[in-house]
């Protein structure tokens, strides 16, 4: 068994199809066929269901799926190990982060990293906490921002967490007539009857706000729902409404006004995940680094925000 083996195995569970797969390989049929052929003889046992023009995993290939992506990405890991420690001023870092903190830590954080290390190859993987959580488990990733409020730490074992910072979620407009009349806070109640934007349903942002608002029996005045960050933002920006988003998104954004939410007052946690069982390769650690000093003076930019690195 070799990694082209299990490249070309992960290829045809991935597309379904030998030509397909083929295809994306760059190899000849024949030769991927022979590869799969020959894994399935070194395992003793047939990975797909081949019927015409359905191709599928058998109980065999399910099992293998997980054990082949993990191995084909440990086997690119050791690459980008040896090439740092070659000093050949490569390497690459593939960072995960929910929409909320691509738009604002990531997006502080990204220029000032390849300004200093033009030679690394940076990968951003845009997900939810959960989706990033089972990427990082399978080696997809290297390093992830995720909402731990929502997902315990504790459930993982295969990872570290290294909490970041405290957030509360806010109100903004663009338009001050949603807003006149409350000086820095408003509660709940008074933000239900508020025209507000909702995110997607996928957003754990939208799940935590109405949670809030079914627990003090309040339904809030929604004028457009299922959008996605940059849409939301924007759509604030041109008077459609307020949304309720993290402290951190109003970094740079001078064009919006906020509110801090009380009764309840609304917050999450942050925190950088990686595996345990991977050590992060010096082009990783120096993002980790960058990331948590880019937190602090993010901290010291609003009251909203509380740094937990020390």
């Amino acid at each position: 068994m070799n990694l082209e083996q299990l490249q070309s195995f992960l290829a045809v569970a991935e597309t379904g199809h030998f030509t397909k797969a083929a295809a994306d390989l760059h190899l000849a049929q024949p030769t991927l066929s022979r590869q799969i052929s020959t894994l399935e003889a070194e395992l003793g046992t047939t990975l797909f269901n081949r019927a015409r023009g359905n191709i599928s995993l058998t109980a065999a290939g399910e099992a293998l799926l997980p054990v082949a992506s993990r191995m084909l990405a440990d086997a690119d890991y050791i690459r980008v190990q040896m090439q740092e420690l070659a000093g050949l001023h490569q390497g690459r870092v593939r960072l995960g982060a929910p929409p909320s903190m691509c738009v604002s830590v990531v997006a502080e954080v990204i220029g000032p990293y390849h300004r200093q290390y033009p030679g690394v190859e940076l990968q951003l993987r845009e997900s939810g906490s959960r989706q990033l959580l089972n990427e990082l488990v399978g080696g997809t990733i290297d390093l992830a921002l995720v909402v731990a409020s929502d997902h315990d730490p504790g459930a993982t074992g295969a990872l570290e967490h290294i909490p970041l910072l405290v957030e509360e979620l806010v109100v903004i407009s663009s338009d001050q007539q949603y807003l006149e009349g409350y000086d820095q806070e408003l509660t709940l109640s008074q933000l239900a009857g508020i025209p507000q934007i909702v995110f997607s349903q996928s957003y754990d942002l939208r799940a935590t706000t109405m949670d809030a608002y079914r627990q003090q029996g309040l339904t809030p005045n929604v004028v457009l729902e299922g959008a996605e960050m940059d849409a939301v933002l924007r759509f604030v920006e041109r008077g459609l409404g307020v949304a309720v988003v993290p402290a951190t998104v109003l970094v740079d954004r001078p064009g919006f006004s906020s509110r801090r939410l009380t009764e309840p007052s609304l917050k999450r946690t942050i925190s950088l995940a990686h595996r345990k069982d991977a050590q992060l390769g010096r082009a990783a650690e120096v993002m980790h680094d960058l990331i948590a000093s880019t937190v602090h003076e993010l901290a010291e930019q609003s009251p909203a925000i509380r740094s937990l690195v020390d």
